[in-house]
């Protein structure tokens, strides 16, 4: 688009409201011009856009918000050609007078739905970030509101082909049937996927990030990011290092291994899951069975559990029938979050006194009712999305991972390695495998556009990483590898369970709070405590 009247602007904010993408001249340039980003076009959210806003947001903050819809190219390396747009939602700063710039938040995923994020800024930083910075929540490329990139016409389709597609393939017919299914679905990507198919990669979304920067007129970036969103801001960091001022990653991947090697990042991945598992069953039995109803030999019951459950379900008292599949599922989903862990460890012992109920006299024998499962798309995304948001509109997921992380073309091999995987990660390697490494090798996107490094360019301020030790979706040790990859980082660690951790340990908080406002980076290897934790 180079026209500048008003209501061609206002024709092209409305259509990238409804998720298309407006096409342009295709001039090719190597680079965009500086100028012809659009200043951003705050203006009233929309009712549904609202309406999906927690009830912890009260009337009067609501009030504050404000949206708008970022221009950038589909293609970054043709800045004229084909736009799309980025939805975006602002939480002013509380003393504008005062204020240094803007926050950029990202919660991971890939395909979290990160809009709402900043209404809801106070669950992760002090007042003293709140009071200087605009905070401010988007939709990455592909995502909900930004313009979704969609496998599927209708849910028929979505569940003819998730029919036969399993979580935790075992016999040679789920095998066999998750193999087909996630190839219709990949076939299904490149009839329906549209022009976003080739540009989903985090470099894409690094590049509308600087973007969206400029837009709301901030010389350098300030950006926190959670799982996922540790590789957008490491991926910024290289991309623009002197256009960084401030970032803070939590829940970090491993980069330089995720973009070079996808399978191996996620055979590792499937050690930080077991890690975690290992580590909450021994808290499990050092705190006892008055704090934690699955304790006395928590492991050796859990492995009964799955040895049980891989001969067929069990029906607990409620009539609930319980498969291996959906322990290994609701425990790696639970372990995101330490307030789970309980109530976890609860359900776990109803399944050991319904497969053995001669022990049932030990302890009350009944269902134990657990929230719903956290929406992270049955383990594949790293960040539990806000509830009233599901991750329900796009296949996005797979457009990013398929994009960035490099597999073998083929999955013809998948029932070796998933076999080799469970014998390292007897619990989560199976599981692990039925995601990426299934369905990347036939994902349509050819010559997608990633940044693959360098991952050590040094930035103006030290770049603050944040890892837990008891991370399952991110284990501590990308967290190491993450700030010895980075030219300029600083590592706080904490002593903790749960994927992330900013606005639940009060000691990390502060000092992201100092370094954000006042540039004063943490020591390099302080740790600090949670909250709370498992079982107290």
């Amino acid at each position: 688009m180079t026209s500048s009247s008003v209501p061609a602007r206002v024709a092209l904010a409305g259509a990238l409201v409804l998720g298309t993408i407006v096409s342009g001249p295709g001039t090719a340039s190597a680079q965009a011009d500086a100028s012809s980003v659009r200043p951003a076009a705050w203006g009233q959210c929309a009712a549904d856009v609202l309406a999906g806003l927690p009830a912890s947001v009260t009337p009067e903050e609501r009030a504050r918000l404000t949206c708008a819809v970022q221009e950038v190219p589909v293609d970054h390396s043709r800045p004229r050609g084909e736009k799309t747009g980025i939805a975006m939602m602002k939480r002013p700063a509380n003393d504008p007078s005062r204020k240094i710039g803007s926050i950029f938040l990202n919660p991971g995923g890939p395909g979290g739905s990160g809009l709402l994020r900043g209404a809801v800024a106070k669950n992760y930083f002090q007042p003293s970030v709140l009071d200087r910075f605009d905070v401010i929540g988007f939709d990455p490329r592909g995502v909900a509101r930004s313009a979704p990139l969609r496998c599927f016409r209708t849910q028929e389709e979505a569940d003819s082909v998730n029919e036969g597609w399993y979580s935790l393939p075992i016999t040679k017919a789920e095998i066999g049937s998750s193999i087909r299914q996630s190839k219709v679905y990949t076939d299904y990507c490149k009839i329906n996927a549209g022009p976003l198919l080739d540009h989903m990669s985090t470099e894409a979304v690094a590049r509308d990030l600087d973007i969206m920067r400029e837009a709301v007129g901030d010389r350098q970036l300030n950006f926190v990011g959670f799982s996922y969103g540790t590789l957008i801001g490491s991926t910024y960091a290289n991309i623009f290092p002197q256009r960084t001022r401030a970032m803070v990653i939590d829940g970090n991947v491993d980069p330089k291994l995720r973009l070079t090697n996808g399978a191996e990042y996620d055979r590792q991945r499937a050690d930080g899951f077991e890690i975690a598992l290992d580590a909450m069953l021994k808290r499990c039995d050092s705190v006892g069975a008055e704090k934690c109803a699955f304790a006395g030999d928590a492991r050796g019951k859990f492995e009964n559990i799955k040895k049980a459950l891989g001969q067929g379900p069990v029906t607990l008292p409620n009539g609930t029938q319980v498969t291996l599949s959906d322990v290994v599922g609701r425990v790696a989903g639970d372990l995101y979050s330490i307030a789970r862990i309980a109530p976890l460890a609860a359900w776990l012992q109803s399944i050991h006194l319904a497969l053995n109920p001669s022990t049932a006299s030990l302890g009350v024998q009944s269902a134990v009712e657990l929230p719903a499962p956290l929406n992270n798309n049955a383990g594949r995304m790293d960040v539990d999305p806000l509830p009233d948001t599901p991750y329900t509109s796009d296949d996005s997921y797979y457009a990013v991972n398929c994009s960035d992380k490099p597999f073998s073309r083929t999955n013809r091999n998948w029932e070796r390695t998933a076999a080799k995987w469970e014998q390292e990660s007897p619990t989560f390697g199976r599981y692990q495998a039925a995601s990426d490494l299934l369905t990347c090798p036939t994902w349509p996107a050819r010559h997608p556009d990633r940044w693959i490094g360098p991952w050590n360019r040094k930035t103006p301020n030290p770049v603050v990483v944040v890892g837990n030790y008891y991370d399952p979706a991110t284990q501590y040790l990308f967290a190491q590898r993450m700030a010895k990859q980075l030219g300029n980082a600083r590592l706080v660690s904490v002593d903790a369970f749960g994927h992330c951790i900013l606005g639940r340990s009060a000691g990390t908080d502060a000092v992201v709070a100092k370094y954000l406002v006042d540039l004063v980076a943490p020591a390099d290897g302080q740790v600090f405590q949670p909250n709370v934790q498992p079982f107290a």
